[in-house]
C-alpha cells in the first residue's frame, strides 16, 4: 500500500514542484488513505514520501492554494463571529460558500486531470473546514437545503458576506371591513409613480390587508421588507370572516428569527385596529408559500350573499336553486383584463336560502373553490351557466358578499 501511496504521491508532487499544503495534498488521496480529513492524509503521505525523497515534500507555499487554509485557520472563524455578532444575527442553522482565484481551481482541475483522479474541489473542503468550526463556536447546524443564513467567505477580495433568508410565518387573516383588498394596488392612473389622483402615494386603495399585517412582523423581525402570499383573495368590497382565510407572511432578511407569535399576532390586531386580525400564526417552510398560493382551487370555499331580484317573487320558488351542481364559467367580464380567457368549471356542494322580502333573499353556498360568487347569480351576460338570474327567470345581482369559511 505505501509503495502505491508514494508512487501517487511522487506523480501529485512533481506537477506541485514539490509544493503542496497537507489539505492539498491530502483532498487527492480522499479515496485511498482513511482518516478524520484531508489534512490527516496529507500529513500521512507527507511522511511516507519524506522517508524516501529527504524531506524534499514541504509546505512552504502550497502550489494550488497558496496557503488558503492557514487563513481558514487562523483568523476567518473570529472575523466571520465578530460579523455576525456584530449585525445581531440570530440563526439556527446555516451553510457556508466561499470564492477563490481562478487560477486556484485551474490548477486543481489540470493535476486532477493529468493524473485522473476522482476526487472533491478545494471550495468544498474550504466550506465543511469553516462550516466544522462554526458548529463547534456557535454551537448551530449545517442545513444544505434551508439554512438560516448563507455565509460567504470571498478569499479574493477578502470579504465576508451574511445572506439573511428569509422567515416565513404561516397564519389566517379575517377581514373585517369592506373597501381594502388584499395587497398593494398601483394607482390606475400613474400606475405607482404618485400623481394627483393618488395624492402621490402611487396606490390605489389607502391601505391593504398585506399592509395592515406585514410592518408590525418586519419591525418585530427586524427585517427589510416581507412578501405577502394568500390562499386566493376576496373582493375588495368582501369581508373575510370566520376562521379566515390561510396565507403565509415572507420576511426578508430577518435578524430576529426567535419570535414570540403570540406577542406578534397581539401586536398586528392592535396595529390594524379592528379592521383585519390574524391569529393562528405558525413558523413554516419555504415550500409553503407555493403551496397556500397554489391551493385555491383546491378547497371548498363557504360564502354568504346578498341577492336583489329585479321583480317580486314568491318564497317557494327559491327551492328551485337547490338544482344548483355543476358549473361552467367564462372568465367573468370584470377581471378579463389580467385574467386568462377560458372557461372553468367548479362544483356547488350546498346551497341554503334565507327569505327577507319578495326581491330580496340571503343565500349560502359551499362551493368549490374558484366559483365566481358574484357571476353564478348575475349570469355574467350568459357566461356563467346555469346562474341564480338564468334558474329564477329574473335578473338578479349580488349587493352584500361575506367569505364565511375557507377550507384548506
Amino acid at each position: 500500500m505505501e509503495s502505491k501511496i508514494t508512487k501517487k504521491a511522487v506523480q501529485v508532487m512533481e506537477i506541485a514542484q514539490w509544493k503542496l499544503c497537507d489539505h492539498c495534498l491530502g483532498r487527492n488521496f480522499s479515496k485511498i488513505v482513511k482518516g478524520p480529513d484531508n489534512k490527516y492524509r496529507g500529513e500521512y503521505v507527507r511522511k511516507i514520501v519524506n522517508k524516501d525523497h529527504n524531506n524534499k515534500l514541504n509546505t512552504d507555499s502550497c502550489y494550488i492554494c497558496s496557503n488558503i487554509f492557514d487563513i481558514v485557520e487562523n483568523n476567518i472563524i473570529d472575523r466571520i463571529m465578530d460579523k455576525i455578532n456584530q449585525e445581531k444575527i440570530e440563526f439556527e442553522t446555516f451553510l457556508v460558500g466561499c470564492s477563490v482565484l481562478p487560477e486556484v481551481l485551474q490548477k486543481e482541475e489540470n493535476m486532477h486531470e493529468l493524473l485522473e483522479l476522482d476526487v472533491e474541489n478545494i471550495k468544498k473542503e474550504i466550506n465543511r473546514e469553516i462550516g466544522k468550526k462554526l458548529e463547534s463556536n456557535f454551537n448551530k447546524e449545517v442545513d444544505f437545503d434551508s439554512p438560516n443564513i448563507v455565509i460567504m467567505v470571498d478569499f479574493v477580495e477578502d470579504n465576508i458576506d451574511i445572506q439573511i433568508n428569509p422567515l416565513f410565518i404561516e397564519g389566517r387573516y379575517r377581514k373585517l371591513v369592506r373597501g381594502i383588498p388584499q395587497t398593494k394596488w398601483p394607482c390606475r392612473k400613474c400606475r405607482g409613480k404618485g400623481c394627483p389622483s393618488c395624492d402621490y402615494t402611487g396606490k390605489q386603495y389607502l391601505e391593504t390587508v398585506e399592509e395592515l399585517i406585514s410592518p408590525e412582523a418586519v419591525k418585530i423581525a427586524n427585517g427589510s421588507d416581507s412578501k405577502f402570499h394568500g390562499a386566493g383573495r376576496e373582493d375588495i368590497d368582501v369581508k373575510m370572516l370566520g376562521t379566515g382565510r390561510p396565507f403565509v407572511l415572507e420576511i426578508k432578511e430577518p435578524h430576529i428569527r426567535n419570535l414570540d407569535l403570540k406577542h406578534l399576532a397581539e401586536k398586528i390586531n392592535k396595529f390594524a385596529d379592528k379592521k383585519v386580525e390574524v391569529n393562528d400564526l405558525k413558523f413554516t417552510g419555504r415550500e409553503r408559500k407555493g403551496q397556500i398560493k397554489c391551493s385555491s382551487t383546491d378547497t371548498y370555499k363557504v360564502y354568504k350573499a346578498i341577492v336583489e331580484l329585479e321583480d317580486d317573487i314568491k318564497e317557494e320558488k327559491l327551492d328551485l336553486l337547490n338544482s344548483l351542481g355543476t358549473i361552467e364559467q367564462r372568465t367573468p367580464i370584470r377581471v378579463a383584463h389580467r385574467r386568462a380567457d377560458k372557461i372553468r368549471t367548479r362544483n356547488v356542494k350546498q346551497i341554503s336560502t334565507k327569505w327577507i322580502n319578495s326581491r330580496k333573499f340571503e343565500m349560502i353556498v359551499n362551493c368549490e373553490g374558484g366559483l365566481y360568487i358574484k357571476e353564478l347569480i348575475s349570469g355574467d351576460k350568459g357566461r356563467s351557466k346555469p346562474s341564480i338570474s338564468e334558474i329564477l327567470g329574473i335578473k338578479a345581482l349580488c349587493t352584500q358578499l361575506d367569505v364565511l369559511e375557507v377550507n384548506l
